[in-house]
């Protein structure tokens, strides 16, 4: 009897070993690992937290590019105004503080394109011994616009009188020889133009 009941106790021992491996256990999840990022887009990636300074992380960043104006005449704050590049006739008087009440501003082309060292005149007199309507540059109803020596087209400085293809393509070449026309008065520099025929486009043509 006593060997028998050594052997229950042997074989009820093994029976609760064999039940307590054989229990189900909880597992872990595996941690995350995060994937390794490039230096350059960890840069981005600070930049683009809150709190980091704008620009923070870029080096070397060229400053928009700008051009210079001379605004004058009829505008609360005249004088040599700076405006990126690509600006237009609109934006300078919006930044020369606008236009005089009472000023009028019908011979002025606000869409316009400036270009670098225009000077650009608000509420000028009418220059004395201008063209009928009919002139190149002219408004059919309206007073007589001049034409632009930075701006205006080949077809446009042949419209000119005394101005033919040849005298027209001069005028081009020295533009882009020398960035364009700061005043009138360089147009004496352009071959085949003497003093009478600067006397007769003078008054028909602006910077």
């Amino acid at each position: 009897m006593i060997a028998l009941s050594a052997l229950l106790v042997l074989v009820l021992g093994f029976a609760v070993q064999h039940f307590w491996s054989g229990r189900t256990q909880p597992v872990k999840a595996p941690e995350m690992v995060r994937a390794a990022v490039p230096h350059g887009e960890q840069a981005a990636e600070r930049n683009s937290l809150p709190g980091t300074p704008a620009g923070a992380g870029r080096t070397g960043a060229s400053a928009a590019p700008e051009i210079v104006v001379d605004v004058s005449g009829k505008v609360r704050d005249p004088g040599i105004h700076r405006l990126p590049a690509g600006s237009r006739v609109e934006d300078a008087l919006r930044a020369a503080g606008g236009v005089r009440p009472g000023t009028k501003t019908d011979a002025l082309n606000r869409a316009r394109f400036l270009i670098d060292g225009e000077q650009l005149v608000v509420g000028g007199p009418t220059p004395a011994g201008a063209p009928p309507a009919a002139a190149p540059g002219t408004a059919a109803t309206g007073p007589p616009t001049p034409v632009s020596l930075n701006t205006a087209t080949l077809d446009q400085l042949d419209a000119l009188p005394g101005v033919g293809p040849v005298l027209a393509r001069h005028i081009v070449d020295h533009r882009t020889r020398n960035g364009g026309f700061r005043s009138v008065d360089e147009l004496r520099d352009v071959n085949g133009i003497g003093d009478r025929r600067f006397a007769d486009l003078r008054n028909l043509v602006r910077p």
